[in-house]
């Protein structure tokens, strides 16, 4: 089975029923079937070829749809790019990939149009050079029926990782694996064929396409799409399009929280708040609950690499643990915490959240030292540093990169950054761990906020050890982000190497 197969099922199963829904376009299944077998003997012509790369620099938008599920039925490999990505960022993904055609939107012209690469190239709008457009290729085609035969095993995507410790590396996965973690969706979250899924997360990243967009077409689903986020677009599209599944990452309710007003709406259709992608302290949880009182609430925990899959904290879990990311793995996932040689750890200690799972990576893209490095036996080992409570819950401590040891003693700057998220004043904050002469490391926390340094340490030495508290402190007035929204550390740390 793979996703092209799926689409020509559903075509033939559900064929009046909405596919994509993306502003002003909607497309039944058997439209968007019949757009895929068109856009698959266009690329087909162009001598693109079973297992070629071909990459996708496009937002949310119904081309998304097609090209994906496209570049599938004729077997060759899709490369979902994040639209956010620079030029230099791009043509690294390009040339890494190795890919033999681009397909970028027109709106993200400006980035693409100087790459000097010798891929075939295709854009959303008018022919412009040796670009070639989109619509033109597709509509030239009578839409003969194309059947696809791939295998569960057989290679299917690769998503690439947001590089924020070096360059990105391109996570290569079969079609076993993304379909694996797509049935724990269906079966976790109850996606069914009247369910209508919104997503406004980019389709670039793991946890949109695999968890939703793979979800959502298995059962017939309808798939929302808007091609960006911004809170009233987000507000608008629930109410307009009565949507029941949503997945976000914590900076998209949080902003909604701040600039707009969720309880202005009506969001009663709502099933199911997924969050997912960034830890998250207990107030904020709390605090999102409260404003998104409909449907139920559940954080998701998992990494490119392995699917994502991971493990659930559900609805009635967030009153007590709030903040942990549950006490089982998701279906078809197991959760182990192991130390540096891969043996578990006693309950109560700190380790190395592991996963095992048939929705793992097949590799990083050509790169079997780093493949190696990252596998215990069958179990993926995250980087994450987590400890079981009493209650069999995980509490993600930090990630293991950013562990600092000052003085020979282990310190989790997110232990830090979660009290200092708790006053009043502070946005946003980065705990990172800088040279020092006598301790090896010492503890600088960089944070975005009204609030004087005084006023911080006095709360953080009658909450902390001493050694936990940091001993520089960084007012500005943000923190740097890559293009997937996840903090810059390296950056901060780069400052003082």
């Amino acid at each position: 089975m793979n996703m092209s197969a799926l689409l020509a099922r559903n075509s033939r199963k559900y064929p009046n029923q909405e596919a994509i829904v993306c502003q002003d376009t909607r497309l039944t299944y058997r439209e968007l079937n019949s757009l895929v077998n068109k856009f698959a003997s266009a690329i087909r012509k162009k001598e693109i070829h079973a297992e070629d790369r071909v990459a996708l620099f496009l937002p949310n938008v119904p081309e998304f749809a097609i090209a994906y599920l496209a570049v599938q039925r004729i077997g060759a490999i899709v490369v979902p790019i994040n639209v956010k990505l620079s030029p230099e960022e791009l043509q690294h993904i390009l040339s890494d990939s190795g890919a033999r055609a681009l397909i970028a939107h027109e709106l993200l012209f400006d980035t693409v149009k100087q790459l000097d690469s010798p891929v075939s190239k295709i854009k959303t709008g008018e022919a412009t050079g040796e670009w070639m457009s989109f619509w033109t290729m597709l509509e030239k085609e009578r839409g003969t029926p194309i059947e696809c035969y791939l295998r569960e095993d057989d290679l299917s995507t690769i998503l690439y990782t947001s590089g924020t410790t070096g360059k990105p590396k391109g996570v290569l996965f079969s079609y076993r694996s993304i379909l694996e973690v797509a049935t724990m969706i269906n079966i976790e979250m109850e996606v069914k064929p009247e369910s209508r899924i919104l997503l406004s997360m980019p389709l670039s990243h793991s946890a949109p396409l695999h968890l939703f967009f793979v979800a959502g077409l298995m059962t017939g689903s309808t798939l929302v799409l808007t091609p960006t986020f911004t809170p009233d677009l987000f507000l608008d599209t629930i109410e307009k399009e009565r949507t029941t599944h949503f997945f976000g990452a914590p900076v998209a309710y949080l902003t909604t929280m701040q600039m707009a007003d969720p309880s202005a709406r009506d969001l009663s259709s709502m099933k199911w708040w997924v969050y997912g992608g960034a830890p998250l302290s207990a107030k904020e949880v709390h605090a999102m609950k409260q404003a998104f009182p409909s449907g139920r609430f559940v954080c998701v925990y998992g990494l490119t690499e392995a699917g994502p899959s991971g493990t659930l904290l559900f609805d009635e879990e967030h009153t007590e643990k709030a903040g942990s990311i549950g006490r089982r793995a998701a279906w078809g996932t197991e959760i182990r915490l192991i130390d540096d040689v891969g043996e578990i750890v006693p309950q109560g200690d700190v380790g190395e959240i592991a996963l095992r799972g048939e929705g793992n990576m097949r590799e990083y893209f050509r790169k079997s030292h780093e493949t190696e490095a990252v596998y215990a036996g069958e179990w993926l080992r995250t980087g994450d540093l987590a400890m079981q409570d009493e209650d069999g819950y995980y509490w993600v401590v930090d990630r293991k990169k950013d562990m600092i040891i000052s003085g020979g003693v282990n310190i989790y700057p997110k232990e830090i950054e979660n009290v200092m998220l708790e006053i009043e004043g502070i946005r946003e904050v980065a705990v990172i761990g800088v040279p020092h002469p006598e301790w090896g490391e010492t503890v600088k926390a960089v944070y975005a906020g009204d609030v004087d340094d005084t006023e911080i340490r006095s709360t953080l030495e009658k909450r902390l050890a001493s050694y936990k508290v940091p001993r520089i402190y960084e007012q500005v007035e943000e923190l740097p982000r890559n293009a997937s929204g996840k903090i810059l550390k390296q950056s901060l740390k780069g400052a003082h190497a």
